[in-house]
C-alpha cells in the first residue's frame, strides 16, 4: 500500500488564512467575555473584588427569577420531549410530503414580531392561564420550534426511521415503546441539542416575559442593571458559566457508546 508522503498535496495542511480566521473567531466570542467579567470584579482605584458577585448572590430577586426561569426550562423541555419529538418522527414515518409545509410553520416563530406573539397569547389562551407564568412556557415552546425542530430532523434523517419503526413494531412493540426504546436511542444527540437549545433560549428570552410583564431572569438581569451595573454584569458571568457547565454536563451525557463486536465466533 502506497504511502503519504508528508508534503503531498492530499495531507491536510492549515494555512496562515485559516489559522488567522481561527484565531480572530476565537477572539470574537473570549474579549467580550473576559471584560465583562474583569468590569465585575474592578472598582475605581484599580482593586479586584468579588463584591458585586456576593451583593447579587444574596439579593432575593436573584432566587425568585431563577426559580421562576428553572421551572419555566422544565415546562419548555417537556414540551419538547413529549410534542417535537413524536410530530417530528411522526413526519418522516407517515408524512413526508407536509415536511416542507411544517419547516414553513416551524419559522413562524421567527417572521411574527414578540409584541404580537404576546397580544395573541393573551386573547387566546384560557382565563386561569393568563395570570399564570406558566403562560410563557407555551410562548417558549412555540419559541424553540425553529431550533429544536431542525435540530430533530438532522438526527432522524442521519438514521432509517422506517425500518427501526418497522423492525419494532413487528417484534410487538407499542408506538410508546418504539419512541422510547427504538427513536430515541438512535437519535440522542439530536435530543441532547434540542434540550440545550431550549434552555439557552429560556434563560435568554427577555422581550416576551417583559412584555407579559412576569420577572424571569432577564428581565430581573435588565432592571437590575439600571441601578447597579456591576451586579447585574456579575450576573451575566454566572449565568454564562452555568450555561457552559450545563453543556459540559450534557455533553457527558451524551458520550459515544463503546459497542463491543465479536467477530468469528457464535
Amino acid at each position: 500500500m502506497a504511502k503519504i508522503k508528508p508534503g503531498s498535496t492530499i495531507t491536510p495542511k492549515p494555512g496562515v488564512g485559516l489559522n488567522s480566521w481561527l484565531i480572530i473567531g476565537f477572539l470574537f466570542f473570549t474579549v467580550p467575555i473576559f471584560s465583562a467579567a474583569l468590569f465585575s470584579v474592578q472598582v475605581g482605584d484599580g482593586t479586584y473584588t468579588l463584591t458585586a458577585y456576593s451583593r447579587m448572590l444574596t439579593d432575593p430577586g436573584l432566587s425568585e427569577s431563577l426559580w421562576l426561569s428553572t421551572k419555566l426550562v422544565f415546562m419548555t423541555v417537556g414540551i419538547v420531549l413529549l410534542l417535537m419529538v413524536p410530530t417530528v418522527t411522526w413526519l418522516h414515518i407517515r408524512a413526508q410530503k407536509a415536511k416542507r409545509t411544517v419547516e414553513f410553520i416551524t419559522l413562524l416563530p421567527l417572521i411574527i414580531p414578540p409584541v404580537v406573539t404576546a397580544l395573541g397569547l393573551l386573547s387566546s389562551m384560557p382565563s386561569f392561564l393568563k395570570d399564570s407564568p406558566y403562560l410563557l412556557g407555551f410562548a417558549y415552546g412555540a419559541l424553540t420550534m425553529p431550533y429544536t425542530y431542525r435540530a430533530l430532523d438532522a438526527g432522524l434523517n442521519s438514521i432509517d426511521v422506517r425500518t427501526l419503526v418497522d423492525a419494532g413494531r413487528g417484534l410487538g412493540a407499542s408506538w410508546k415503546q418504539v419512541l422510547s426504546s427504538v427513536i430515541a436511542p438512535n437519535i440522542k444527540s439530536a435530543i441532547f441539542g434540542a434540550i440545550f437549545l431550549a434552555v439557552a433560549l429560556v434563560l435568554g428570552e427577555f422581550v416576551v416575559s417583559s412584555l407579559l410583564i412576569w420577572n424571569t431572569l432577564p428581565v430581573w438581569m435588565a432592571l437590575v442593571g439600571m441601578s447597579d451595573a456591576e451586579g447585574a454584569v456579575a450576573v451575566s458571568v454566572m449565568s454564562l458559566l452555568f450555561v457552559w457547565l450545563l453543556l459540559m454536563v450534557l455533553s457527558l451525557l451524551d458520550g459515544s457508546r463503546k459497542v463491543k463486536i465479536n467477530v468469528g465466533g457464535a
